[in-house]
């Protein structure tokens, strides 16, 4: 126990960095000064002030950051717990398939800046140089590979490093197990085309990744909203009641790290998953596409790996973590492997041979284990700070979640506030985000949207966030804590 004086000089430092934190003049997301600097500049010891740091961590004023240092807590609320009724089977609205097309072409716009579009943009989040050195060499030893049609079932070399990588998601793949697709949103395609027929009805997290929405319009077929949490993902019951009244034909769902909620099943929901679709032999689609970005320790399995008798098909792609625009994915499709074989020779017959063996090689020399954490570390760090200046410049009762993993966060405004109303107003300023309402194929979601924290935290973004965090204060008629505690 330290004697009365080291606790009062310790506690005068933890209530001088609070002083700061209520005057302004250090606000969420900002750095404290260093142990050694604080303590330097206080004149005490490097063991009062990490007790005084330690003690405000326990308070949740402060966060440590690993290999960064103390950073002021965002004082952002999490989103409520969802509640919801099971939406009544519906197709989905023209006015979310219109804005999808609207926020499309704005996210295209080079004079844009966006601040929603869930695709990393910057050297940092790629090992573009390490691919090319592998692409060239390839091209070097192997000139003929350009000269030549590639077929199915693509790269042996590719497949193998998939499958040999498959038990780290909990599943036991070959590499016989596994079609290289067109990125994940062709697997995704591909596997609603295998279980599917127009009129049938699909059940989708609610809110739910926006593209997945124009595939269920696009092949003619029903959506069925499911209640999901912001935290623990999608209500199992409510798939349970609904596979017992026999009220949907297969489910297409994001187990790890959902967008846009960011969310992760636990793994007890996961095995009751597996078993209802078992149970009931209603075919599901594994969205994986996140599932290497888990933020903490081990990562979970997927729901693929309690399936037993093949009803679970996975579907995922490196486009997020390796090569965004050599759109290379794959897919496990167990009872209906051999079916979205042929479909798949049919739609794009098989992925470029330079591509995939460049991929198989990156994976065979070890180095994406040790990209995957670089990665991880960062867009931890950067979901802080993307709250921080949520909580520095948006209106009171502004909420966001905590993502589980991945690069973007769901933001829930006041009520007043309209997303789509917002998002026009953004777009006359030239920057672009996603309104909640593009979630839902019902329109929910009207003052909700979906922010990514996958770009370089320059000037530019972060004068994108408080610009937006501005017209949404104008619109809620209210303005930050932090705005009215320096008032």
């Amino acid at each position: 126990m330290p004697d009365n004086h080291d606790l009062s000089l310790y506690l005068q430092v933890a209530d001088g960095v609070v002083e700061s934190i209520r005057r302004g003049v250090l606000q969420a997301g900002d750095r404290l000064p260093s142990v050694r600097h604080a303590a330097r500049n206080r004149n005490v010891s490097i063991n009062t002030v990490l007790a005084a740091y330690r003690n405000l961590e326990d308070l949740g004023v402060i966060e440590a950051r690993p290999q960064s240092g103390y950073y002021v807590r965002a004082r952002l609320p999490e989103v409520n717990k969802v509640v919801m009724p099971v939406t009544p089977v519906s197709s989905p609205k023209l006015e979310v398939l219109d804005l999808i097309d609207m926020v499309f072409a704005a996210q295209q716009n080079p004079k844009f800046t966006d601040i929603s579009l869930a695709c990393p943009v910057g050297e940092e989040f790629y090992p573009a140089k390490k691919l090319s050195r592998i692409l060239n060499q390839l091209l070097r030893s192997r000139p003929n590979m350009i000269g030549t049609y590639s077929l199915p079932p693509g790269s042996l070399r590719l497949r193998q490093q998939i499958a040999r990588r498959t038990p780290l998601l909990g599943m036991s793949l070959s590499a016989d197990d596994i079609i290289l697709t067109h990125g994940c949103l062709e697997a995704l395609q591909l596997a609603l085309r295998a279980v599917t027929k127009p009129g049938d009805c699909v059940g989708l997290e609610s809110p739910t990744y926006f593209y997945m929405i124009s595939m269920v319009a696009m092949l003619g077929l029903n959506a069925v909203e499911i209640p999901t949490d912001s935290q623990h993902g999608i209500s199992v019951d409510a798939v349970e009641a609904l596979l017992k009244e026999k009220k949907i034909d297969a489910l297409m769902l994001m187990p790890s790290v959902q967008n846009p909620l960011g969310c992760s099943m636990p793994i007890e929901s996961r095995q009751r998953l597996a078993k209802l679709v078992n149970q009931y032999q209603v075919p599901m689609i594994e969205d994986g596409l996140y599932s290497e970005l888990q933020f903490s320790g081990d990562l979970l399995p997927a729901v693929k790996a309690f399936d037993k008798d093949g009803w679970v098909i996975f579907c995922t792609s490196f486009t997020k973590t390796l090569a965004a625009d050599f759109r290379i994915g794959w897919m496990s499709g167990g009872r209906y492997a051999e079916k979205l074989r042929r479909l798949k020779a049919l739609s794009s017959m098989s992925e470029p041979t330079v591509l995939a063996e460049t991929l198989g090689q990156f994976l065979t020399t070890g180095g994406y284990d040790h990209h995957l954490r670089g990665l991880r570390k960062r867009y931890a760090f950067q979901m802080q700070e993307a709250r921080g200046l949520i909580a520095r410049y948006f209106p009171q009762g502004t909420r966001a979640t905590q993502p589980s993993g991945g690069f973007v966060l769901w933001v829930e405004l006041p009520l007043n506030v309209d997303g789509v109303k917002l998002f026009h107003a953004a777009l006359a300023e030239h920057i672009s985000l996603t309104p909640g309402m593009l979630f839902s194929p019902n329109g929910r979601y009207a003052n909700a949207f979906r922010l990514s924290y996958c770009y370089t935290f320059n000037e530019h973004y972060i004068a994108a966030i408080k610009r937006v965090g501005e017209l949404a204060c104008e619109m809620a008629l209210s303005y930050p804590e932090s705005e009215e505690v320096r008032a």
